[in-house]
C-alpha cells in the first residue's frame, strides 16, 4: 500500500524518493511533520478538524502579500492541480494536509529586544497593508461563553469525571464573568487583515533572521485589540516586562501601526481568544468521536489555559505601562 509520504510527494510532484515523515510537534488544530528525501525537507501539517478551503485561500494571499512585503515566512505549496490543502485517500486517514517549505531555526526569544522589534514592525507592515477590509471578524475573536454555557460545561465535565472539572466550576463562578465583560464587537473601522496568532511559538530566527509561521487564522481583526494580545504575549503575560512591552508598542508607531491601545477593552481578543480555547478544549475532551489521543491532549490544554489565563489587574497594569510610559 502507498504510504502517506509517497501520497504527499507525488501530489506535490516532489520528486521519487525514497520518502520518510517523522511527527515534529502538535498544536490545536493539527500535527506537523517533517517530510524528508531527494536532499530536501518539506513540513506538512496535518489539520485534524477538518479543512476550511476558503480560510486556506486567505491564508496563501495574505502570507503572499507579506512576503512582496518583506516579511520572511515559509512558501506554502500548491499541490499538482494548484490547490493549496489536499487530501489523503482513505486507507491512509483521509485526513486533510498542506505542504510548507522545512525552516531549520530556534523558537524566538521574546526577551531579545531585536525580536521585539522585529514583531512591533512586522505586525505595523501587515496592519498597514491590511487596511480597509469589509470583512467580519470571526465570532472566536469577537463572542465567548456565557454563564449558562459555563455551568452546562461543568455539568458535563463532571458527568464525565474529568478530574479538572471542579477547577473549570471554580473559574467558571468566578473569573469567567469577570473576562466576559470585556468582550465585545470591534468597531469595524478599526479592521485589517492580519495574521492574528504572532507569538514566539510561531517565530523561528535562522541565519536570516526571524520567520514567521502559522497563518492559518489569518482575517479580519481589530488592529488595536491584534496588537495589545500581542504586547501581552510577548513582554510575558501577567508577569509582564515593561521595557518588552514598551519597545514592542514603540516599534508598532514607528513602522506606522495604525491601533492604539487605549484600555482594558482594548484585550478583547485576549480574553475572547482564551475563553473559547478552555471551552473547545472541554468540549473536545468530552467528544466520543475524537480519538484518545486528542482527548487527553484537550484536557492537558484546558488545565494549562486554566492557570495561565490573563489576570485583569495584570492586564490593567501593562495598560497603564504602554499608554502612559515612563
Amino acid at each position: 500500500m502507498q504510504s502517506a509520504a509517497d501520497f504527499i510527494a507525488d501530489t506535490y510532484a516532489l520528486g521519487a524518493g525514497p520518502w520518510t515523515v517523522t511527527p515534529v510537534t502538535r498544536g490545536a488544530l493539527g500535527q506537523i511533520w517533517k517530510l524528508a528525501g531527494d536532499n530536501s525537507s518539506w513540513a506538512v501539517k496535518e489539520l485534524l478538524f477538518g479543512c476550511d478551503e476558503g480560510q486556506v485561500a486567505r491564508e496563501a494571499a495574505l502570507r503572499d502579500a507579506a512576503e512582496r512585503m518583506g516579511i520572511c515566512s515559509p512558501r506554502l505549496l500548491p499541490n499538482r492541480g494548484g490547490a493549496h490543502v489536499s487530501q489523503l485517500t482513505p486507507e491512509l486517514g483521509g485526513s486533510h494536509v498542506k505542504l510548507y517549505d522545512w525552516i531549520d531555526g530556534a523558537e524566538a526569544d521574546a526577551a531579545d529586544p531585536e525580536i521585539l522589534s522585529w514583531c512591533g514592525r512586522t505586525l505595523a507592515l501587515l496592519h498597514r497593508a491590511g487596511e480597509g477590509t469589509t470583512e467580519t471578524p470571526d465570532a472566536w475573536y469577537e463572542e465567548c461563553p456565557q454563564e449558562a454555557d459555563w455551568e452546562k460545561l461543568h455539568q458535563e465535565t463532571s458527568r464525565a469525571g474529568l478530574p479538572w472539572s471542579d477547577e473549570l466550576g471554580r473559574f467558571a463562578a468566578t473569573r469567567a464573568a469577570e473576562l466576559a465583560r470585556h468582550v465585545t464587537p470591534s468597531d469595524p473601522r478599526s479592521l485589517v487583515t492580519s495574521h492574528l496568532d504572532m507569538r514566539p511559538q510561531n517565530v523561528l530566527v535562522g541565519p536570516a533572521g526571524p520567520v514567521l509561521l502559522d497563518w492559518d487564522n489569518a482575517g479580519p481583526v481589530s488592529a488595536e485589540r491584534e496588537l495589545a494580545r500581542a504586547v501581552y504575549v510577548w513582554a510575558g503575560g501577567n508577569d509582564f516586562h515593561a521595557d518588552s512591552a514598551r519597545r514592542l508598542v514603540r516599534a508598532y508607531r514607528d513602522a506606522g501601526g495604525p491601533g492604539v491601545i487605549k484600555g482594558l477593552d482594548s484585550f478583547s481578543m485576549l480574553f475572547a481568544t482564551d475563553l473559547n480555547y478552555v471551552r473547545v478544549q472541554a468540549e473536545c475532551a468530552l467528544d466520543p468521536a475524537a480519538t484518545a489521543a486528542q482527548r487527553a491532549f484537550a484536557s492537558e490544554q484546558v488545565v494549562a489555559t486554566l492557570r495561565g489565563l490573563p489576570d485583569p489587574a495584570a492586564v490593567s497594569r501593562l495598560t497603564e505601562t504602554v499608554v502612559r510610559p515612563s
